[in-house]
Order: structure tokens, then C-alpha cells, then sequence
């Protein structure tokens, strides 16, 4: 399932990289925020190259060189953990491994990844339970997905308003805009 997310994660790095230079090459102005810096990686690799658009054509032994010391790497460095500055993104990524055990299975999950349409918010989630429901641990680690119908639906009839607190079944409550908990 983690590995999915990594996989999922640098599809969604490309898709922005695209939407955000397709709108610099209609406007004749310069990117204002690149996924992929330009240039190389230490290694020498281009960041191009890390790229979903362009990682998915790559034969499977290629792909599978440039997931593992290249685009993994890359997606540690994400969110300030370089810098001192460490994002939540960063702090799950600094121990995180690449551990897809063979080219032809990173090959054949971007291929089958690459034929999802991710535009579509409840297409990650159900992709998740889907996932969740095979490896057969949906409930076990307390992971479950609301669609989005039914959230809307929870916010209707619930009409919340800022002070409201929100509460889960355990015995605490957090107010969502000032983080503070209560009993």
C-alpha cells in the first residue's frame, strides 16, 4: 500500500509539473512553482528523466534503476527535509524505503496506475479501499474511506460552525480551527 502511495504521489508531482508548464507556455511567463528542478540530480540523472510522464515509457530494468536511486530519493528530499525544515511530508518520507522487489512488478503496477484517470477525487479513495479490501487489512489498521457524497451529506446535516468541536470515538476532541482538545 506504501509503495502505491509513492507511485501515486510522483504520477501527481508530473501532472502538476505539466498543468504548470502548459500555462507558462500559454501565457509566455515563467513557471512560478516546478515539481522537477531543472538540472540533474547528485547522481547526475536529469530530473526529467524522474518524471511519471516519462519514467512509464522506460524499459522495466531502466525504470526500476531510476525509481530506486533516483525518483525514491528525490521524493525524500520533498518538503524540507534537506533544509532543517522538516514538513509532516518529510517527516514520513525520512525513513521511508523503496522496496518494490523486482522491475516487472514496477512495471507492471505503473502500467496499471497509469491507466487510472486520478482527476477525479473519489478515484484515489476507492482505488485505496480496493487495495485495502485485497491485501485484506481494511479494518485491521482502523483505515476507512468516507466517499465524498456522503462527507457533503455529514456537512449538511450537521451544519457545522466554528465553534463546534469535533469529537471521535475516543475520549478526546479537537475544535478544528484552533487544534485545542477537550473532553
Amino acid at each position: 500500500m506504501e509503495q502505491l502511495t509513492y507511485l501515486l504521489f510522483l504520477k501527481r508531482l508530473d501532472e502538476l509539473h505539466t498543468r504548470e508548464l502548459n500555462r507558462a507556455e500559454r501565457t509566455g511567463e515563467p513557471m512560478r512553482r516546478r515539481m522537477f528542478p531543472e538540472g540533474a540530480d547528485p547522481k547526475g540523472r536529469s530530473y526529467e528523466d524522474l518524471r511519471w510522464s516519462n519514467l512509464r515509457n522506460k524499459d522495466p530494468r531502466d525504470m526500476y534503476t531510476v525509481m530506486a536511486e533516483h525518483a525514491f530519493p528525490f521524493l525524500q528530499t520533498l518538503g524540507g527535509a534537506q533544509s532543517g525544515d522538516e514538513s509532516t511530508y518529510a517527516a514520513h518520507m525520512r525513513d521511508a524505503r523503496f522496496t518494490i522487489p523486482t522491475p516487472a512488478l514496477l512495471s507492471k503496477v505503473v502500467a496499471l496506475l497509469d491507466g487510472i484517470d486520478m482527476d477525479n477525487r473519489d478515484t484515489k479513495g476507492d482505488l485505496y479501499e480496493y487495495m485495502l479490501g485485497k491485501i485484506a487489512s481494511a479494518g485491521q489498521n482502523g483505515q476507512f474511506r468516507t466517499p465524498r457524497h456522503i462527507i457533503r451529506l455529514m456537512v449538511e446535516l450537521t451544519e457545522p460552525t466554528r465553534d463546534d468541536m469535533i469529537c471521535d470515538p475516543r475520549p478526546r476532541c479537537v475544535h478544528p480551527i484552533t487544534g485545542r482538545t477537550g473532553a
